[in-house]
Protein backbone atom coordinates (compact mmCIF):
# COMPACT_ATOMS: atom_id res chain seq x y z
CA UNK A 1 0.00 0.00 0.00
CA UNK A 2 1.60 3.40 -1.18
CA UNK A 3 1.41 6.48 1.33
CA UNK A 4 2.05 8.56 -1.44
CA UNK A 5 0.66 7.10 -4.73
CA UNK A 6 1.80 10.01 -6.84
CA UNK A 7 5.39 9.86 -6.08
CA UNK A 8 6.64 6.26 -5.78
CA UNK A 9 10.09 7.59 -4.57
CA UNK A 10 8.59 9.63 -1.76
CA UNK A 11 6.17 6.16 -0.76
CA UNK A 12 10.14 4.32 -0.13
CA UNK A 13 11.10 7.40 1.95
CA UNK A 14 8.00 7.10 3.90
CA UNK A 15 8.12 3.18 3.88
CA UNK A 16 11.59 3.53 5.37
CA UNK A 17 10.65 2.07 8.19
CA UNK A 18 8.33 -0.77 7.51
CA UNK A 19 11.56 -1.84 5.32
CA UNK A 20 14.30 -2.35 8.04
CA UNK A 21 12.34 -3.95 10.36
CA UNK A 22 11.56 -7.01 7.95
CA UNK A 23 15.03 -8.40 8.32
CA UNK A 24 14.40 -8.42 12.47
CA UNK A 25 12.30 -10.96 14.03
CA UNK A 26 9.76 -9.79 15.94
CA UNK A 27 7.42 -10.52 18.51
CA UNK A 28 3.82 -12.35 17.83
CA UNK A 29 1.13 -10.54 18.40
CA UNK A 30 0.01 -7.12 20.02
CA UNK A 31 2.51 -7.43 23.10
CA UNK A 32 0.83 -5.71 26.39
CA UNK A 33 2.39 -4.47 29.37
CA UNK A 34 1.30 -6.82 31.48
CA UNK A 35 3.32 -9.58 29.35
CA UNK A 36 5.93 -7.63 29.23
CA UNK A 37 6.69 -7.12 32.58
CA UNK A 38 6.44 -11.30 33.06
CA UNK A 39 9.54 -11.19 31.31
CA UNK A 40 11.20 -9.18 34.30
CA UNK A 41 11.68 -13.04 36.05
CA UNK A 42 13.63 -14.34 33.09
CA UNK A 43 17.45 -14.74 32.93
CA UNK A 44 18.76 -11.35 32.45
CA UNK A 45 22.33 -11.13 33.32
CA UNK A 46 21.29 -8.20 35.80
CA UNK A 47 19.29 -10.77 37.83
CA UNK A 48 21.67 -13.79 37.05
CA UNK A 49 24.47 -11.47 39.11
CA UNK A 50 22.31 -10.96 41.76
CA UNK A 51 21.10 -14.73 42.30
CA UNK A 52 24.57 -15.41 42.07
CA UNK A 53 25.23 -13.25 45.36
CA UNK A 54 22.38 -14.86 46.74
CA UNK A 55 23.60 -17.93 46.33
CA UNK A 56 27.41 -17.27 47.62
CA UNK A 57 25.84 -16.08 50.98
CA UNK A 58 23.73 -19.10 50.83
CA UNK A 59 26.39 -21.15 51.09
CA UNK A 60 28.83 -18.81 53.50
CA UNK A 61 25.52 -19.90 55.77
CA UNK A 62 25.80 -23.35 55.17
CA UNK A 63 29.46 -22.86 55.53
CA UNK A 64 28.86 -20.61 59.56
CA UNK A 65 26.12 -23.63 60.18
CA UNK A 66 28.81 -26.44 59.79
CA UNK A 67 31.47 -25.16 61.88
CA UNK A 68 30.17 -27.38 64.79
CA UNK A 69 29.59 -30.41 62.99
CA UNK A 70 31.21 -33.37 63.89
CA UNK A 71 34.61 -34.52 62.33
CA UNK A 72 35.44 -37.95 61.24
CA UNK A 73 39.38 -39.04 60.82
CA UNK A 74 41.35 -41.97 59.81
CA UNK A 75 44.68 -41.41 60.23
CA UNK A 76 47.51 -44.08 59.37
CA UNK A 77 51.06 -43.94 60.60
CA UNK A 78 54.04 -46.19 59.54
CA UNK A 79 57.01 -45.62 61.72
CA UNK A 80 59.62 -47.44 63.99
CA UNK A 81 61.60 -46.35 67.33
CA UNK A 82 64.04 -47.74 69.59
CA UNK A 83 62.40 -48.38 72.77
CA UNK A 84 63.23 -46.96 75.67
CA UNK A 85 63.84 -50.50 77.41
CA UNK A 86 64.29 -54.00 75.92
CA UNK A 87 67.22 -52.96 73.44
CA UNK A 88 68.76 -51.24 71.05
CA UNK A 89 67.30 -51.66 67.80
CA UNK A 90 64.71 -50.61 65.70
CA UNK A 91 61.30 -52.02 66.02
CA UNK A 92 57.92 -51.00 64.05
CA UNK A 93 55.38 -48.71 65.80
CA UNK A 94 53.01 -48.45 63.24
CA UNK A 95 49.32 -47.34 63.67
CA UNK A 96 45.71 -46.40 62.61
CA UNK A 97 43.37 -44.31 64.42
CA UNK A 98 40.24 -43.20 63.68
CA UNK A 99 38.83 -39.96 65.77
CA UNK A 100 35.41 -38.24 65.88
CA UNK A 101 36.03 -35.15 67.29
CA UNK A 102 32.47 -32.08 67.92
CA UNK A 103 32.88 -28.92 69.46
CA UNK A 104 30.19 -28.57 72.45
CA UNK A 105 30.60 -24.91 73.17
CA UNK A 106 32.51 -22.21 71.73
CA UNK A 107 31.39 -19.08 74.06
CA UNK A 108 29.85 -17.60 70.94
CA UNK A 109 31.95 -17.88 68.28
CA UNK A 110 30.06 -20.00 66.08
CA UNK A 111 27.03 -19.06 67.09
CA UNK A 112 27.21 -15.29 65.71
CA UNK A 113 29.00 -15.89 62.79
CA UNK A 114 25.74 -18.50 61.51
CA UNK A 115 23.60 -15.36 62.42
CA UNK A 116 26.23 -13.11 60.41
CA UNK A 117 25.03 -15.52 57.63
CA UNK A 118 21.79 -15.51 58.31
CA UNK A 119 21.74 -11.50 57.85
CA UNK A 120 23.71 -11.54 54.86
CA UNK A 121 21.51 -14.18 53.35
CA UNK A 122 18.92 -11.57 54.16
CA UNK A 123 20.23 -8.50 52.66
CA UNK A 124 21.13 -10.62 49.28
CA UNK A 125 17.26 -11.28 48.88
CA UNK A 126 16.46 -7.95 49.90
CA UNK A 127 18.72 -7.01 46.75
CA UNK A 128 17.00 -9.16 44.72
CA UNK A 129 13.67 -7.92 45.27
CA UNK A 130 14.91 -4.59 44.58
CA UNK A 131 16.77 -5.36 40.88
CA UNK A 132 13.75 -7.27 39.88
CA UNK A 133 11.90 -3.88 41.09
CA UNK A 134 13.98 -2.06 38.71
CA UNK A 135 14.15 -4.45 36.57
CA UNK A 136 10.14 -4.13 35.90
CA UNK A 137 10.58 -0.57 36.02
CA UNK A 138 13.38 -0.56 33.33
CA UNK A 139 10.97 -2.26 31.25
CA UNK A 140 7.79 0.00 31.58
CA UNK A 141 10.34 2.73 30.83
CA UNK A 142 10.96 1.00 27.63
CA UNK A 143 7.72 0.07 26.87
CA UNK A 144 5.83 3.26 27.27
CA UNK A 145 8.93 4.65 24.85
CA UNK A 146 8.39 2.63 21.97
CA UNK A 147 4.37 3.91 22.32
CA UNK A 148 5.97 7.42 22.19
CA UNK A 149 8.08 6.53 19.52
CA UNK A 150 4.95 5.49 17.40
CA UNK A 151 3.19 8.77 18.54
CA UNK A 152 5.11 10.84 17.67
CA UNK A 153 6.03 9.35 14.14
CA UNK A 154 2.54 9.73 13.50
CA UNK A 155 3.11 13.41 14.23
CA UNK A 156 6.42 14.04 12.16
CA UNK A 157 4.40 11.97 9.23
CA UNK A 158 1.48 13.98 9.12
CA UNK A 159 3.49 17.46 9.39
CA UNK A 160 6.09 15.73 6.48
CA UNK A 161 2.71 14.64 4.16
CA UNK A 162 1.85 18.87 4.89
CA UNK A 163 5.02 20.49 3.94
CA UNK A 164 5.15 18.13 0.87
CA UNK A 165 1.72 18.95 -0.30
CA UNK A 166 2.65 22.94 -0.09
CA UNK A 167 6.18 22.21 -1.67
CA UNK A 168 4.46 20.21 -4.36
CA UNK A 169 1.69 22.57 -5.41
CA UNK A 170 4.38 24.95 -4.79
CA UNK A 171 6.41 23.97 -7.72
CA UNK A 172 3.11 24.58 -9.80
CA UNK A 173 2.28 27.81 -8.58
CA UNK A 174 5.36 28.93 -9.65
CA UNK A 175 4.92 28.01 -13.05
CA UNK A 176 1.92 29.86 -13.32
CA UNK A 177 4.19 33.11 -11.58
CA UNK A 178 2.45 33.26 -8.44
CA UNK A 179 5.05 32.62 -6.20
CA UNK A 180 8.75 33.66 -6.91
CA UNK A 181 11.74 30.89 -6.51
CA UNK A 182 12.90 32.11 -3.33
CA UNK A 183 9.78 31.29 -1.36
CA UNK A 184 9.60 27.63 -3.65
CA UNK A 185 12.92 27.71 -1.99
CA UNK A 186 11.76 28.28 1.13
CA UNK A 187 8.69 25.51 1.23
CA UNK A 188 11.52 23.10 -0.15
CA UNK A 189 13.66 23.71 2.60
CA UNK A 190 11.07 23.40 5.10
CA UNK A 191 9.94 19.84 3.31
CA UNK A 192 13.51 19.03 3.71
CA UNK A 193 13.24 19.32 7.50
CA UNK A 194 10.53 17.46 8.02
CA UNK A 195 11.66 14.86 6.07
CA UNK A 196 14.55 14.40 8.18
CA UNK A 197 13.00 14.78 11.26
CA UNK A 198 10.25 12.14 9.95
CA UNK A 199 13.11 9.58 9.28
CA UNK A 200 14.84 10.47 13.03
CA UNK A 201 10.92 10.03 14.07
CA UNK A 202 11.24 5.99 12.35
CA UNK A 203 14.99 5.26 13.16
CA UNK A 204 13.69 6.04 17.25
CA UNK A 205 11.12 3.59 16.34
CA UNK A 206 13.19 1.28 15.86
CA UNK A 207 15.75 2.06 18.68
CA UNK A 208 13.15 1.87 21.20
CA UNK A 209 12.08 -1.27 20.19
CA UNK A 210 15.47 -2.92 20.72
CA UNK A 211 15.74 -1.52 23.97
CA UNK A 212 12.36 -3.05 25.00
CA UNK A 213 14.06 -6.09 23.55
CA UNK A 214 16.96 -5.84 25.82
CA UNK A 215 14.78 -5.00 28.36
CA UNK A 216 13.08 -8.25 28.28
CA UNK A 217 15.84 -9.58 27.79
CA UNK A 218 15.09 -10.69 24.25
CA UNK A 219 17.53 -9.17 22.36
CA UNK A 220 16.33 -10.50 19.23
CA UNK A 221 13.26 -10.36 19.02
CA UNK A 222 11.56 -6.95 18.57
CA UNK A 223 8.28 -6.24 19.16
CA UNK A 224 6.39 -4.70 16.21
CA UNK A 225 3.14 -3.71 17.90
CA UNK A 226 2.38 -2.75 21.38
CA UNK A 227 -1.28 -2.37 22.90
CA UNK A 228 -1.60 1.10 25.04
CA UNK A 229 -2.56 0.16 28.49
CA UNK A 230 -5.28 1.56 30.39
CA UNK A 231 -3.40 2.77 33.68
CA UNK A 232 -6.43 2.48 35.41
CA UNK A 233 -3.88 2.74 38.24
CA UNK A 234 -3.51 6.63 37.89
CA UNK A 235 -6.51 7.60 39.00
CA UNK A 236 -6.04 6.30 42.59
CA UNK A 237 -5.56 8.82 45.38
CA UNK A 238 -2.11 9.57 46.80
CA UNK A 239 -1.99 9.06 51.03
CA UNK A 240 -0.30 11.88 52.50
CA UNK A 241 3.94 12.00 52.85
CA UNK A 242 3.12 11.55 56.56
CA UNK A 243 1.46 8.74 56.23
CA UNK A 244 4.03 7.17 53.65
CA UNK A 245 6.90 7.89 55.17
CA UNK A 246 7.24 5.53 58.02
CA UNK A 247 5.71 2.81 55.57
CA UNK A 248 8.72 3.03 53.52
CA UNK A 249 10.97 3.34 56.63
CA UNK A 250 9.54 -0.30 57.34
CA UNK A 251 9.31 -1.68 53.93
CA UNK A 252 11.53 -0.63 51.42
CA UNK A 253 13.94 -3.42 50.41
CA UNK A 254 16.79 -0.99 50.06
CA UNK A 255 17.04 -0.24 53.50
CA UNK A 256 16.36 -3.42 54.78
CA UNK A 257 19.28 -4.86 52.88
CA UNK A 258 21.57 -1.75 54.38
CA UNK A 259 20.53 -2.58 57.79
CA UNK A 260 20.71 -6.56 57.27
CA UNK A 261 24.01 -5.88 56.11
CA UNK A 262 24.77 -3.93 59.40
CA UNK A 263 23.48 -6.44 61.34
CA UNK A 264 25.76 -8.97 60.10
CA UNK A 265 28.79 -6.94 60.39
CA UNK A 266 28.07 -6.44 64.51
CA UNK A 267 27.48 -10.22 64.65
CA UNK A 268 31.31 -10.53 62.81
CA UNK A 269 32.68 -8.43 65.32
CA UNK A 270 31.22 -10.46 68.26
CA UNK A 271 32.36 -13.72 66.57
CA UNK A 272 35.92 -12.16 66.06
CA UNK A 273 35.96 -11.29 70.08
CA UNK A 274 35.04 -14.89 71.17
CA UNK A 275 38.21 -15.74 68.99
CA UNK A 276 39.88 -15.13 72.16
CA UNK A 277 38.16 -17.22 74.55
CA UNK A 278 37.82 -21.18 74.97
CA UNK A 279 36.27 -23.62 73.12
CA UNK A 280 35.42 -26.83 74.36
CA UNK A 281 35.10 -30.12 72.31
CA UNK A 282 34.19 -33.72 72.45
CA UNK A 283 36.65 -36.65 71.12
CA UNK A 284 36.24 -40.58 70.88
CA UNK A 285 39.23 -42.27 69.68
CA UNK A 286 39.32 -46.05 68.22
CA UNK A 287 43.13 -47.27 67.33
CA UNK A 288 44.77 -50.17 66.91
CA UNK A 289 48.49 -50.48 67.62
CA UNK A 290 51.34 -52.71 66.06
CA UNK A 291 53.45 -52.62 69.28
CA UNK A 292 51.73 -52.78 72.29
CA UNK A 293 52.10 -50.31 75.55
CA UNK A 294 50.34 -50.14 78.93
CA UNK A 295 49.61 -46.29 78.21
CA UNK A 296 48.11 -46.99 75.18
CA UNK A 297 44.44 -47.21 74.63
CA UNK A 298 42.30 -48.84 71.85
CA UNK A 299 39.20 -47.10 72.49
CA UNK A 300 39.56 -43.38 74.47
CA UNK A 301 36.40 -40.53 75.19
CA UNK A 302 37.15 -37.37 76.45
CA UNK A 303 36.43 -33.55 76.84
CA UNK A 304 39.19 -31.24 75.62
CA UNK A 305 39.35 -27.15 76.81
CA UNK A 306 41.80 -25.25 74.22
CA UNK A 307 42.11 -21.85 75.42
CA UNK A 308 44.40 -19.49 73.25
CA UNK A 309 46.66 -17.49 75.52
CA UNK A 310 48.43 -15.85 72.51
CA UNK A 311 47.71 -14.68 69.10
CA UNK A 312 50.01 -12.03 68.46
CA UNK A 313 48.15 -8.96 66.23
CA UNK A 314 46.21 -11.21 64.13
CA UNK A 315 42.77 -11.05 66.06
CA UNK A 316 42.64 -7.05 67.25
CA UNK A 317 43.71 -6.42 62.98
CA UNK A 318 41.12 -8.47 61.87
CA UNK A 319 38.57 -7.06 64.64
CA UNK A 320 39.82 -3.16 63.50
CA UNK A 321 39.28 -3.95 59.75
CA UNK A 322 35.14 -5.24 60.70
CA UNK A 323 34.61 -2.18 63.09
CA UNK A 324 35.98 0.02 60.15
CA UNK A 325 33.45 -1.85 58.23
CA UNK A 326 30.98 -1.68 60.59
CA UNK A 327 31.21 2.18 60.34
CA UNK A 328 31.18 2.47 56.94
CA UNK A 329 28.09 0.49 56.85
CA UNK A 330 26.49 2.59 59.19
CA UNK A 331 26.97 5.73 57.35
CA UNK A 332 25.65 4.54 54.20
CA UNK A 333 22.51 3.14 56.14
CA UNK A 334 21.98 6.73 57.40
CA UNK A 335 22.65 8.14 53.91
CA UNK A 336 20.36 6.14 52.35
CA UNK A 337 17.48 7.34 54.62
CA UNK A 338 18.05 10.58 53.43
CA UNK A 339 18.29 9.70 49.67
CA UNK A 340 14.68 7.29 50.01
CA UNK A 341 12.73 10.40 52.46
CA UNK A 342 14.04 12.61 49.35
CA UNK A 343 13.19 10.06 46.95
CA UNK A 344 9.55 9.90 48.16
CA UNK A 345 9.39 13.58 48.67
CA UNK A 346 9.86 13.85 45.04
CA UNK A 347 7.86 10.94 43.86
CA UNK A 348 4.84 12.51 45.93
CA UNK A 349 5.05 16.09 44.07
CA UNK A 350 5.44 14.68 41.08
CA UNK A 351 2.51 12.28 41.16
CA UNK A 352 0.27 15.73 42.67
CA UNK A 353 1.82 17.70 40.09
CA UNK A 354 0.78 15.01 37.23
CA UNK A 355 -2.52 14.32 38.65
CA UNK A 356 -3.83 18.06 39.17
CA UNK A 357 -1.77 20.98 36.99
CA UNK A 358 -0.22 18.66 34.28
CA UNK A 359 -3.32 16.75 33.26
CA UNK A 360 -5.39 19.66 33.44
CA UNK A 361 -3.36 21.63 30.76
CA UNK A 362 -2.48 18.04 28.75
CA UNK A 363 -7.05 18.19 28.57
CA UNK A 364 -7.13 22.30 27.56
CA UNK A 365 -4.49 21.74 25.25
CA UNK A 366 -6.38 18.64 23.85
CA UNK A 367 -9.84 20.60 23.49
CA UNK A 368 -8.03 23.07 21.89
CA UNK A 369 -6.85 21.18 19.38
CA UNK A 370 -10.49 19.38 18.92
CA UNK A 371 -11.55 23.08 18.53
CA UNK A 372 -8.94 23.75 15.52
CA UNK A 373 -9.60 20.55 13.77
CA UNK A 374 -13.27 21.29 13.35
CA UNK A 375 -12.47 24.83 12.64
CA UNK A 376 -10.10 23.36 9.93
CA UNK A 377 -12.24 21.01 8.70
CA UNK A 378 -14.97 23.38 8.04
CA UNK A 379 -12.73 26.36 6.44
CA UNK A 380 -11.60 22.80 3.96
CA UNK A 381 -15.06 21.93 2.97
CA UNK A 382 -16.15 25.70 2.09
CA UNK A 383 -12.32 25.63 -0.03
CA UNK A 384 -11.72 28.47 2.17
CA UNK A 385 -7.99 27.95 3.45
CA UNK A 386 -6.04 24.71 3.23
CA UNK A 387 -4.74 23.75 6.57
CA UNK A 388 -6.63 20.41 7.49
CA UNK A 389 -3.14 18.61 7.59
CA UNK A 390 -1.72 20.45 9.74
CA UNK A 391 -4.42 20.06 12.50
CA UNK A 392 -4.58 16.83 12.12
CA UNK A 393 -0.98 16.75 13.10
CA UNK A 394 -1.65 19.21 16.17
CA UNK A 395 -4.55 17.17 17.42
CA UNK A 396 -1.87 13.98 17.31
CA UNK A 397 0.21 16.09 19.50
CA UNK A 398 -2.20 16.64 21.70
CA UNK A 399 -3.15 12.91 21.70
CA UNK A 400 0.75 12.31 22.35
CA UNK A 401 1.58 14.94 25.40
CA UNK A 402 -1.81 13.49 26.97
CA UNK A 403 -0.51 9.98 27.15
CA UNK A 404 3.25 11.23 27.78
CA UNK A 405 1.90 12.59 31.26
CA UNK A 406 -0.19 9.53 31.64
CA UNK A 407 2.69 7.31 31.20
CA UNK A 408 4.76 9.43 33.77
CA UNK A 409 2.07 9.19 36.14
CA UNK A 410 2.10 5.31 36.17
CA UNK A 411 5.86 5.63 36.29
CA UNK A 412 5.92 7.70 38.89
CA UNK A 413 3.08 5.42 41.11
CA UNK A 414 5.40 2.00 40.12
CA UNK A 415 8.46 4.29 41.83
CA UNK A 416 6.61 4.72 44.98
CA UNK A 417 5.07 1.39 45.39
CA UNK A 418 9.37 0.35 44.84
CA UNK A 419 10.04 2.74 47.49
CA UNK A 420 7.31 0.97 49.69
CA UNK A 421 8.65 -2.13 49.07
CA UNK A 422 5.09 -3.20 47.24
CA UNK A 423 5.42 -5.22 44.23
CA UNK A 424 5.17 -2.77 41.00
CA UNK A 425 2.49 -4.81 39.68
CA UNK A 426 -0.41 -4.88 42.24
CA UNK A 427 -3.10 -2.45 41.56
CA UNK A 428 -3.91 -1.24 45.14
CA UNK A 429 -1.61 1.09 46.47
CA UNK A 430 -2.08 1.61 50.86
CA UNK A 431 -4.12 3.04 52.34
CA UNK A 432 -4.32 6.65 54.30
CA UNK A 433 -3.91 4.40 57.48
CA UNK A 434 -0.75 3.19 56.43
CA UNK A 435 -1.39 -0.96 56.56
Amino acid sequence: MNCFPCKPWLNCIACLFLLTSVDTPALAGILTLEAALATAVSGHPDLLLAQAERDIALADQHIANSQQDTSVNLEGILRSGRPTFGGQDFVSDNSVRLMARRTLYDFGRSSNAVLAAQYELNARESDLTTLLDRRRMEIMVRFFDVLLADMQYTVDNELMAVYYVNFDHGKDRLERGLISGIELAELESSYRDTLVKRNSSAQRQRITRALLANAMNRPADLPSELEDPKLAGNLRALPDYEVLLPVMLDNNPRLHAQQDMLAASQKRLESLRAETGPTLDAEVQAADYSRPAATRDNLSAGVILSWPLYQGNRSDSRISREMAQFNKLQAGSDKLKMELTQALLETCLDITQLQNAARSAAAKYVDYRDLQLERSRGLYELELKSNLGTSMAGTAEANLRTRNIEYQLALSFARLEALLGRPLNESEIIKGNGK
